[in-house]
């Protein structure tokens, strides 16, 4: 086993240095029809359709595109679907950008795994069949049922060099109930639990609406944008919440702080990356179906959810820590191995190994979980880690077809290997 590892080590290597480093010029247009063909432990297989349409113009700015188009319906196995469709315009605002997403989240069984990472007791027994009442094929104590209509446009101007001015705006329609799948009639669940308990309170237990004004500085010096090997991305925003639609109450000022370094290790094809990112609450109050909300604005991935799941801890169980304030720390070792032309389109193939950290940093209602009894364990303040490996296809360093697998450290955060089938970089 050692041999052939050392030959397959060899063999990456040699791949990685010899390939060649001419690239074809994009220009104009170019289409990249695909089948959405995913994997997601938390949602299960994807199966859809996906279209990305770049415009290069006349191919000096190259791989820079002057905008993209992003169009999506897919649906997973374990019953959520997706319809989105987003645009990134570099060809719009002189010296800057304008995004837009617009994006609908059908989750009839929606991961809930309490307040405050730790200080909610994570029961293994709860996922075994042999719990559940006669006749469930399924455990479902876990879960819950949630939809989400989700509509942001951001722009962004240059003010000098690489620094930015950026403001947007972001409207959510959410709903919650309990899970009400026929596999899991009858079942207990611990969202129904809060709710009994006023954890979850009668204003927000079926959801609501959420508007959001958002403004900040944005410094950006990385050489590419999907997949850089050099420069930095830091991003500082604030975000107010009016409850102009609902009015109960839930109005909230809020404070998102990122920072993404490349650094080259050997020129582009060995880099190290990191992310720290921190999101806290200054003011007013956060309804519980908004806490894991990460307050980016401009997506790198569909879903914008933490900490848990694809876009931020990868490993941790999907929306298994909710705060009203929380940090993370990624780190990746990004290796390209081989670069090759097909189809007249630039390609790359690399390897991403990463760790991964959250830790909760403003906890939610914790004296009201503290006066239930059984719904408080404690070590709301302990972090969370993770680990694992990822591979990536990368055509034209704009599109990046991913795959990752992680697993957690602590038992509590999750029960065997996470795997991730899907799109783009982490960060």
């Amino acid at each position: 086993m050692k041999k052939f590892a050392s030959v397959i080590v060899s063999l990456l290597i040699c791949l990685s240095l010899s390939a060649k480093k001419d690239e074809i010029i994009k220009t104009g247009w170019n289409f990249g029809p695909l089948p959405v063909v995913g994997f997601d432990s938390d949602l299960g297989f994807q199966y859809g359709l996906c279209c990305d349409i770049f415009n290069f113009g006349d191919g000096s700015s190259y791989p820079e595109y002057k905008f993209k188009i992003n169009v999506e319906a897919s649906t997973y196995t374990k019953g959520s679907s997706v319809l989105r469709t987003y645009g990134d315009f570099k060809n719009v605002i002189p010296k800057g950008k304008l995004f837009f997403d617009i994006t609908y989240f059908n989750s009839p069984k929606f991961g809930f795994y309490g307040y405050n990472g730790y200080a909610t007791t994570f029961n293994p027994d709860s996922m075994r069949i042999d719990n559940v009442p006669t006749g469930n094929d399924k455990p479902g104590f876990y879960y819950m049922s949630r939809n989400q209509f989700r509509a942001l446009v951001s722009a962004r101007r240059t003010i000098v060099g690489n620094l930015s001015a950026a403001i947007g705006f972001a409207y959510y329609h959410i709903t919650t109930s309990s899970l009400n799948l026929k596999d899991y009639k009858g079942q207990g669940t611990l969202y129904g639990d809060y709710v009994s308990n006023y954890l979850i309170y009668p204003t927000e237990k079926d959801g609501g609406n959420v508007t959001q004004f958002r403004a900040g500085l944005i410094y950006d010096s990385r050489n590419h944008d999907s997949d850089p090997t050099s420069g930095l991305n830091i991003e500082a925003s604030v975000e107010f919440a009016p409850d102009m639609i609902d009015r109960k109450g839930y109005n909230n000022l809020g404070l998102h702080l990122s920072a993404c370094q490349y650094i080259p290790l050997y020129h582009e094809k060995l880099t190290l990356a990191y992310r720290a990112l921190i999101q806290t609450k200054l003011w007013g109050e956060i309804p519980f179906y908004f806490t894991n909300n990460i307050n980016s604005m401009f997506f790198r991935k569909m879903y914008t959810e933490g900490l848990g799941g694809n876009a931020s801890v990868r490993g941790l169980n999907r929306n298994g820590v909710l705060a009203d304030g929380f940090g993370m720390l990624n780190v990746e070792l990004r290796w390209r191995i081989y670069d090759f032309k097909f189809i007249n389109q630039n390609w790359q193939i690399a390897t991403n190994p990463f760790f991964d950290a959250g830790t909760i940093l403003q906890p939610y209602r914790i004296e009201t979980q503290k006066r239930h009894e059984g719904f408080y364990a404690g070590d709301e303040f302990r972090p969370h880690f993770t680990a694992g490996l990822g591979f990536k296809l990368v055509m034209n360093h704009n599109m990046v077809v991913s795959f990752e697998a992680a697993k957690p450290f602590d038992k509590n955060d999750g029960t065997g290997l996470w795997t991730n089938i899907g799109f783009n970089y982490l960060f």
